[in-house]
């Protein structure tokens, strides 16, 4: 009897914790929903217009690559500006965290919120995978392994509250890129110095033509490479990001220059400190949010309509240094575009007999690109302690050059007064595109390029 119940047990652990929908809901892809899941049709008040397929082709003040993305929206002005004076008013569609900055920062702090542009855009190979992926993806393990899925959204009709997050960590992002992630902990004088980090990422799960099995249970391998300043400089992290992280949990390595080897790093993921952040940030923090979603449960609120930050090229422009964006307490708000776009809430709590330093977190996933865009962070005693931001933009290069990226991301301590920037390239080249071969990222190649 107890053998039989310990079999079930262990089918039940097994098996999928998502179901397959059925085709014809998938058919609402072609229809009332985008080819990505978001609702097709405007607001009622007319506020949030009509998908219309993105933005697909450069703008007129685009010279093409490798020039920088410049505003395809010049005469876009305000609609209204959100300040301590107002901000009653527009509070329903605010974040907590939001609520929480004017509250603290009331009399710098404000959002400039502009007409609403559906932007996002995915190439149609793309949105041929996820029509594909919603009758195939399935979720086990308590959601920590995926499989039946490639290159497109994961679930792009989300029954369950981790579902949003796989399309987050999946999104579409090209073949691979070759960055510069600049970083800056602000102190609450509004003094900083910077990190600068060289980021060479291959998304293998957007590879064209490949099948889930040829992954090896990796979708994303990232090499992380500190250039300034010269305390963290020549410090490397490799990662290989597991698909199925019960059947093989993240893969990790560091290069510290001052002991020459490259070590497997297990402590590289959940709430252990992001590389540079002055203790602004935890690994998982990154990219919004990445890894592992084991240490908490997952809670599918709904969908909204919020005042969130988007299309930010005013932010991404090279004729900002970063002393023009960073300023005492906040970034500067004069900079940063807000609109009133639905996203999907999440909430995430801490499981019962496992730990994190955040108890419970509230995010916001944006509908149009499955792009997280903000997070409301608490702390053990269930006070709010820290807000993200995601400064978000469309690559328009065209053809496979489409999707979303962000371009500049906030941690802001509401505890402590204190903020951490990244993301920003503003003073550094345009990222660019970069289709790496797999045995780049072998630790063994990596461990000969950092002696050399």
């Amino acid at each position: 009897m107890k053998r039989t119940l310990c079999v079930a047990l262990l089918l039940g652990l097994a098996a999928p914790v998502v179901a397959k929908i059925s085709p014809a809901e998938a058919e609402k892809l072609k229809s009332e929903l985008t080819p990505v899941g978001a609702e097709r049709a405007g607001s009622k008040d007319g506020s949030i217009p009509k998908w219309e397929g993105g933005l697909t082709q450069p703008p007129a003040c685009y010279p093409g690559a490798p020039a920088r993305y410049c505003d395809p929206y010049p005469q876009d002005k305000p609609k209204f500006t959100i300040s301590k004076a107002n901000v009653d008013q527009y509070k329903a569609r605010l974040t907590e965290g939001q609520k929480a900055l004017f509250a603290k920062f009331g009399d710098s702090y404000k959002m400039n919120v502009y007409p609403t542009r559906r932007t996002a855009a995915f190439p149609d190979f793309v949105y041929e995978a996820t029509y594909k992926n919603a009758l195939n993806a399935e979720l086990a393990n308590g959601g920590e392994s995926l499989s039946g899925a490639i290159l497109g959204i994961p679930f792009p009709i989300p029954k369950t509250g981790n579902e949003p997050i796989w399309n987050h960590k999946l999104r579409y992002r090209g073949t691979g890129v070759d960055r510069w992630n600049i970083q800056a902990a602000v102190t609450t004088a509004g003094d900083f110095n910077l990190v600068k980090i060289r980021e060479q990422v291959k998304f293998l799960y957007d590879t064209r033509g490949i099948s889930p099995e040829q992954l090896n249970n990796v979708g994303i391998y990232y090499l992380q490479i500190v250039a300034a300043p010269p305390r963290l400089a020549g410090t490397i992290t490799l990662v290989h990001e597991t698909l199925d992280q019960v059947k093989e949990p993240r893969r990790a390595w560091q290069y510290n220059p001052g002991q020459r080897r490259l070590r497997r790093a297990p402590n590289v993921g959940y709430d252990n400190p992001g590389t540079g952040s002055d203790g602004l940030r935890t690994n998982d923090q990154t990219d919004t949010y990445n890894g592992a979603t084991d240490r908490y449960t997952w809670k599918l609120v709904g969908k909204k309509e919020m005042y969130i930050p988007y299309n930010a090229y005013g932010l991404y422009s090279d004729k900002l240094k970063y002393k023009d964006i960073l300023r005492k307490g906040h970034i500067n708000q004069d900079l940063p575009r807000y609109e009133l776009h639905r996203v999907w809430v999440v909430e995430a709590n801490v499981k019962p007999g496992t730990t994190h330093i955040y108890k419970k977190r509230t995010f916001y996933v944006d509908e149009d690109s499955w792009q997280i865009v903000a997070v409301d962070i608490y702390d053990a005693r269930n006070a709010l302690w820290r807000v993200q931001e995601s400064h978000i933009l469309q690559i328009y290069d065209g053809g496979e050059r489409l999707g979303h990226a962000p371009a500049l991301e906030t941690v802001y301590d509401l505890q402590s007064g204190r903020y951490l920037a990244q993301a920003m390239n503003n003073e550094e080249p345009q990222s660019i595109e970069k289709d790496y071969d797999v045995g780049f990222f072998d630790p063994a190649n990596v461990s000969k390029q950092a002696t050399k």
